[in-house]
């Protein structure tokens, strides 16, 4: 007789010990759904830049295809031209800069109306206060360290879950329009005189016959051949890294390691600049400035410069700039004599 009784008495206990447990986390998972339930009551929910750019109900617009176009010529020259796959480190990430408020990742490139981007992104940040108008902000202060965060800034795992969640864009310019730019202005310009000291007196140094001991000194009249020159010979990479101004686009973004969501050109600026905004839903808050400069570098400024360029020395630096030609679909200059 007592044996039934024993049963009834584990059978319920074990009862209640199931129902505690249900109790139990019933009650440990309710505080999670109410605390997000309170942070999307307390705040107006938007989709996120990425959501916008991919989601599926949108009809697709001109502007749409043309950046759908890009992504796929970098996915395929990716998958043609690079042979070895590597993990992108923190080094890689020095010129990715975050918007966490608006979630946007921007790997600027100089020379690519990069300081007009960064005026922007330190208006959307906050960085100005209460300032609007992009162009209200120096150049210089543009490019001030510390003004905006860098994504190799965070940790491993803050990366991982940016790349993932941001959009990712980049701008990008016909390579030797970009090149020609660079030197007008860091090797033309007097006001210019650490480049020329940097830069300029190593070039003169080791690339010209017979320099004047003022040229050794001050380095401020480096032609485009000499720089050329400078740029082709390997003991210039042996030595240190390219400058950013000439550096090639895919070593300072690596758009084969990061899978850029908007790749927009130089040659396309207003148009794709707006779209990136439309994207952050932003446009209403900040406008892109246009540029009013009569002295931008164009297509046949470039070709100027390169007619005094041997064959021999075109076909190297074209070699040099091969991949961002390829990657960003820029064709061969009709300029260049050595094809």
């Amino acid at each position: 007789m007592r044996k039934p009784k024993v049963t009834r008495m584990v059978f319920a206990l074990s009862l209640g010990c199931f129902i505690m447990v249900i109790l139990y986390f019933n009650s440990s998972l309710k505080p999670a759904s109410e605390s997000v339930d309170d942070r999307s009551s307390g705040q107006k929910s938007r989709r996120s830049p990425l959501q916008t750019l991919y989601d599926g109900d949108q009809v697709e617009s001109p502007v749409q295809a043309i950046h759908q176009g890009r992504r796929e010529v970098l996915e395929d020259a990716c998958r043609s031209y690079t042979r070895k796959r590597r993990v992108l480190i923190p080094e890689d990430l020095k010129h990715v800069i975050v918007d966490d408020q608006h979630g946007l990742l921007y790997c600027y490139v100089p020379k690519v109306a990069c300081t007009n981007w960064k005026r922007v992104l330190m208006v959307l940040t906050g960085v100005t206060g209460s300032l609007r108008d992009p162009l209200a902000i120096p150049a210089n202060e543009a490019h001030v360290a510390g003004n905006l965060r860098t994504l190799s800034e965070y940790s491993t795992s803050q990366i991982n879950q940016r790349l993932r969640s941001y959009l990712k864009f980049i701008f990008v310019r016909e390579p030797f329009e970009r090149l020609v730019s660079a030197y007008r202005n860091k090797f033309t310009r007097s006001y210019n005189t650490a480049f020329h000291k940097r830069y300029g007196t190593k070039i003169v140094r080791r690339h010209r016959p017979d320099p004047q001991p003022e040229a050794l000194e001050r380095g401020n009249d480096v032609s485009f051949d000499e720089f050329v020159y400078y740029l082709v010979d390997p003991a210039t990479q042996r030595e240190e890294p390219f400058n950013e101004h000439w550096e090639r686009v895919h070593s300072l973004c690596h758009p084969c390691l990061i899978h850029y969501d908007v790749v927009g050109k130089y040659e396309t600026l207003e148009q794709d600049s707006r779209y990136v905004l439309q994207l952050a839903g932003v446009e209403d808050q900040v406008s892109f400035p246009t540029s009013s400069k009569s002295t931008r570098t164009t297509g046949d400024m470039a070709a100027e410069f390169f007619q005094n360029i041997s064959p021999f020395y075109q076909k190297k630096l074209y070699n040099l700039y091969r991949m961002d030609f390829l990657l960003f679909n820029y064709s061969i200059p009709a300029y260049l004599k050595f094809r």
